[in-house]
């Protein structure tokens, strides 16, 4: 584990850590799924623009509808103008600019193919985290790090064909590296800012530069064109990606970042064996032996976050 993500957990009663990781599980479980139905789903849309645009206001809707719900209108009030500045760069970076590209990208790309690149996130956040944030990956943490790789490319290998690596690969590498970018900014507004406050601005904020986008490039005019069954996968999704965000940043606010998004990796095994049922077929050895190690791998971070994790109440955190 990291110096900077040992002191932050230091401070944090064991189960807040245990909660964490029970959501970072749950997040990536809801994202195997996600990512899997994704793939049918922007093939149902003709532009991935207009579906993106679509899925994610669904998903802001029910994050918005809830802090309403929830009497989280107060707490945002309160917010000053910082923090709201803070909160639209990350709905511009993770929340729109980030998602046009994975969601063009994945209607190129297979969804495992889709699922190993967007699980590599856990890479990217610890190596930005080491270079603009000084932390230090411990041993432990690189070995397991390596294992996580190891296990990615036995359980989903990036694709090899005649085609190569296409520019749909190349576009959901990028949208990766963004979210990478953006979990660091995350990271630090959930020190002043609730998870659902965040979670409901991210994709807010997103979808006003998504239908920006749409207006810019003359695209708008294609939201009458989506069918019964694309605005049946619009919902669809939507409402998986509202329970995804939502379940994520709540994992980011309770435990370290970097276990976190290891702990994401998960969701290539459920990505994985979702699309070996769909076509008929049981996983490869390789692909099971890449599930264990990831199980393996995964473990040993939790346990290690666990044992860094202090025992003494979590000093409240600033509104």
């Amino acid at each position: 584990m990291s110096a900077l993500e040992g002191r932050s957990a230091a401070g944090r009663p064991s189960h807040t850590v245990r909660a964490g990781l029970g959501l970072a599980l749950l997040a990536a479980i809801i994202s195997g799924v996600a990512i899997w139905l994704n793939g049918y789903a922007v093939k149902q849309v003709t532009d991935p623009a207009i579906y993106t645009t679509l899925k994610n206001a669904v998903a802001a809707a029910l994050l918005i509808g809830a802090i309403g719900a929830t009497g989280g209108t107060a707490t945002a009030r309160r917010l000053e103008r910082g923090d709201w500045g803070r909160l639209l760069v990350i709905g511009f970076v993770g929340g729109a600019v980030a998602f046009l590209l994975f969601f063009t990208g994945l209607a190129q790309a297979t969804a495992p193919g889709a699922a190993f690149i967007q699980k590599t996130l856990f890479v990217w956040v610890g190596l930005l985290a080491v270079l603009f944030l000084g932390e230090r990956l411990g041993w432990a943490q690189v070995m397991a790090m390596a294992v996580l790789v190891g296990g990615l490319i036995l359980l989903a290998p990036p694709k090899l064909d005649g085609a190569g690596w296409g520019s749909g690969e190349t576009m959901i590498a990028l949208a990766t590296l963004l979210w990478a970018v953006e979990i660091l900014l995350v990271k630090k507004v959930l020190v002043r800012v609730p998870s659902g406050i965040v979670a409901a601005a991210r994709l807010g904020f997103g979808v006003c530069f998504l239908v920006g986008y749409l207006i810019i490039t003359g695209s708008v005019s294609g939201l009458a064109a989506v069918s019964a069954a694309g605005w049946f996968w619009v919902v669809l999704t939507g409402v998986i990606l509202a329970a995804y965000v939502a379940t994520w940043f709540a994992a980011l606010e309770r435990a370290p970042a970097g276990v976190v998004t290891s702990i994401l990796v998960v969701g290539a095994v459920i990505t994985t064996g979702l699309q070996a049922i769909s076509n008929g077929s049981l996983p490869q050895a390789p692909a099971v032996a890449g599930g264990v190690a990831l199980a393996a791998a995964t473990g040993l971070l939790a346990v290690a976050a666990m044992r860094h994790a202090s025992v003494s109440p979590e000093p409240a955190l600033e509104r």
